[in-house]
């Protein structure tokens, strides 16, 4: 199995990042997780084949995180998509898309797709099934607007795939992470408090007891990209490839 960082930067681009949007693929799965305003374009430069993504997993409503999803499925649209596609996530997701969808394409909601679309709505500790891939949403702490916050344990091919999402420290991330093959957490700055967001240092405070046997940092401010290189840690950056 294979993850592939399509984009991993902040809200902001920072470093000329593009907004989240991770590909998982086996020979078994192959879906999206997250789907940032950036995701399509980044998609089409890595020759990412769209129609072969069965699954979007959606962390929350945050546009460097959800706004592909308009783009996405016109492109999808546009381009005679017949393969089912499913996207997950937090509680009020048709809603919040229908919303999206108006606010960038007017009238594109009510657009009936050539292909099956279903939406999911997931909660905390409500494990799904979705083909071969199984979902463990976990609650995060990442402020008010566009949540729900969910982070995502992920269990396909023998393989175990955590993601934190943008969050502040939060206990869930112990249980979410624990002995996971590879755990994806946010870094968003290096030791500056920044509400709703996680630091390094309150994350290495608590690497003991996750245990995870691979750690990639990503979503990360320009203050911690000046100082990867003095860093023990791997880092996501565009394009990088992980195999599990």
């Amino acid at each position: 199995m294979r993850l592939r960082f399509v984009g991993c930067g902040d809200a902001f681009g920072s470093g000329g990042r593009g907004n989240t949007c991770f590909q998982v693929t086996g020979s078994e799965v192959n879906f999206l997780i997250d789907c940032g305003a950036s995701a399509l374009p980044a998609m089409k430069r890595l020759d990412i084949v769209r129609d072969d993504i069965e699954l979007i997993l959606i962390t929350h409503f945050h546009g460097d995180h959800f706004a592909g999803l308009p783009f996405f499925l016109l492109d999808a649209q546009f381009s005679r998509r017949s393969r089912p596609l499913v996207i997950a996530g937090p509680a009020g997701l048709p809603t919040r898309l229908t919303q999206v969808m108006e606010a960038l394409f007017e009238h594109s909601s009510k657009t009936k797709q050539k292909f099956d679309l279903q939406l999911v709505e997931m909660a905390d500790g409500q494990d799904r099934t979705f083909g071969a891939v199984n979902v463990t949403p976990f609650s995060v702490v990442h402020g008010l607007s566009g949540g729900p916050f969910l982070a995502y344990r992920i269990a396909a091919e023998g393989r175990v795939i955590a993601y934190s999402a943008d969050t502040e420290w939060t206990d869930s991330l112990i249980s979410l992470g624990r002995d996971a093959d590879l755990f994806i957490a946010e870094a968003h700055s290096y030791d500056k408090i920044v509400r709703n967001h996680l630091s390094l240092t309150a994350l290495e405070a608590h690497l003991a007891a996750i245990r995870a046997k691979r750690l990639v940092l990503t979503h990360m401010s320009d203050d911690m990209l000046t100082r990867l290189s003095t860093l023990p840690y791997e880092a996501a950056h565009d394009g990088m490839i992980v195999d599990l």
